[in-house]
């Protein structure tokens, strides 16, 4: 049975939303204020190189399909662009992004099937499509880098979570500017 993990960038107030820029946000670009140093970039390179496959929601999709195509040229962007990905949607019909196909159906029998296919799935931003994960109890890991800044608005990761989830500290490191942190679903025996 595969594992399950959402990584994130977040604030210390739970604010996932546009911390590169591309969604155009007021606050947005907040990630590129702080140093990752090494030890974050490291993490995020380890972190991908393990993943066998991707689980998107559509937007995050649709941001990643414009920008990595033209990545191409390191080990990251060479994974990236190969691996396969999975996009949750309802709307997305002919997906351009090399090696994507569509999850269009029933969330908990379509990631069941994959945790059955890919041994490490990997989610990244898609904040709807990790709230429904974590609401089916399909969350194996978080892994969050945690930015030392709070902004006060945007959309937090958690908000709107339908009922409590427990996590178990498994590690934490610091890169650069950021903690990283490292949380096993304490029940993760149970959800799959």
């Amino acid at each position: 049975m595969g594992k399950l993990v959402v990584t994130e960038f977040v604030t210390l107030d739970g604010v996932f939303e546009d911390p590169g820029g591309a969604e155009g946000l007021a606050a947005g670009g907040w990630a590129f204020k702080f140093e990752r140093g090494e030890e974050g970039n490291a993490f995020k390179v380890e972190e991908l190189m393990a993943a066998d496959a991707q689980l998107l929601g559509r937007k995050t999709y649709e941001g990643f399909a414009k920008a990595w195509p033209a990545m191409d040229g390191d080990d990251f962007g060479k994974k990236m662009n190969s691996m396969p990905k999975i996009v949750v949607s309802k709307t997305l019909v002919e997906p351009t992004w090399t090696n994507t196909t569509v999850l269009d159906g029933d969330l908990g029998a379509g990631v069941a099937a994959l945790k059955q296919q890919y041994e490490n799935i990997l989610v990244a931003g898609s904040g709807t499509l990790v709230r429904g994960l974590l609401d089916l109890g399909l969350v194996d890991e978080l892994r969050l880098m945690v930015y030392p800044t709070v902004l006060g608005s945007g959309r937090q990761l958690f908000e709107g979570v339908a009922q409590p989830q427990g996590f178990e500290l498994a590690s934490v490191e610091r890169g650069g500017d950021c903690s990283l942190l490292v949380l096993a679903n304490a029940g993760s025996g149970d959800a799959q």
